[in-house]
């Protein structure tokens, strides 16, 4: 009871009227460290750390302030108790909301955590974990839910006009040291490629990033993170690798050979595999191909709606 009384006497200089009576756009707290809930294979849901943005309007002119405890606490409970997907998010925008008691009618909430996901090798029978950083933007207006989800995906980009370079180079070589051997055996031209005299230059390739962002149609509950993923990397065709024996270096290299690409080259791929996806309204692509030749980075974006 004593606490009870002096907890009720404890002043509340945010309930005093505003000195400059104004609503304000938003309110709310950034970088909160809290762990959100994912679904998992099956019935086990996973806990990740993430980072949260959260904020609400202040319509009410004369209010001085919002309650920010009451912002913190609500996403601390929702987002470790439940499973991230739309609904979930529409939910817990709409009890910020109402947690304000008449002062707000918006909210929006932003989400960055590492993705973990388990990737086959390329021909081994191994497997290993590849991280996905990953942002959410979720805002509530008027009952309709908009949210957006972000995303990058790491590739190996082997530059065309290199590798067009480099053939020519090994053909001259071929044809210097042919030159009056006839006739020509397939044992010896393959004992000749095999050798290091069979590889006089290489063309250059490097690590890339696609950074990808879809604003998400209404019609669908959850986070299609996994599949856009899949299909940005499918597009791509040369996604960086975790566990690597021989037999899987070998077939990435296979894998860059056949698809040779520019940055304008690797953009317009992921932009292909986001076009056609009926779960997303809206997308972005900015690719980076972090240059072995060059000091700097080769870039390329692209953008566009789906109807």
């Amino acid at each position: 009871m004593h606490n009870e009384t002096r907890q009720s006497r404890l002043p509340d200089v945010a309930a005093d009227a505003a000195a400059f009576v104004r609503p304000l756009d938003w309110v709310g707290m950034d970088g909160m460290a809290l762990p959100i809930r994912l679904a998992g294979e099956g019935d086990h849901d996973l806990h990740v750390p993430a980072t949260a943005d959260v904020a609400v309007d202040l319509r009410d002119a004369a209010a001085r302030g919002i309650h920010m405890s009451r912002l913190y606490l609500q996403l601390q409970q929702s987002l470790a108790n439940e499973a991230l997907s739309a609904p979930a998010l529409r939910r817990l925008l709409q009890t910020c909301i109402d947690s304000q008691q008449g002062l707000s009618s918006r909210a929006r909430l932003r989400l960055r955590y590492e993705h973990l996901l388990l990737r086959k090798a390329l021909r081994s029978d191994n497997a290993g974990w590849k991280r996905y950083p990953v942002e959410v933007e979720a805002g509530l207006r008027d009952g309709h839910l908009h949210l957006s989800m972000g995303f990058s995906v790491d590739y190996s980009s082997t530059c065309p006009a290199s590798a067009a370079l480099s053939r020519q180079v090994n053909a001259g070589r071929f044809a210097e040291d042919f030159a009056g051997l006839r006739p020509l055996s397939n044992e010896s031209v393959r004992d000749w490629l095999a050798s290091e005299r069979g590889l006089a230059a290489t063309p250059h390739a490097q690590r890339s990033r696609a950074e990808v962002r879809v604003e998400l149609k209404p019609a669908f509950d959850e986070l299609p993170l996994q599949a856009l993923v899949d299909a940005v990397e499918t597009a791509l065709g040369t996604p960086v690798q975790t566990a690597v024996k021989r037999e899987d270096e070998q077939a990435f290299a296979e894998a860059n050979a056949a698809n040779l690409m520019f940055c304008e080259d690797a953009a317009r791929r992921a932009a292909t595999a986001l076009a056609g996806d009926a779960r997303v309204a809206a997308w972005q692509v900015r690719v980076a191909h972090f240059e072995s030749l060059h000091p700097h980075d080769a870039v390329a974006s692209v953008s566009g709606r789906n109807s």
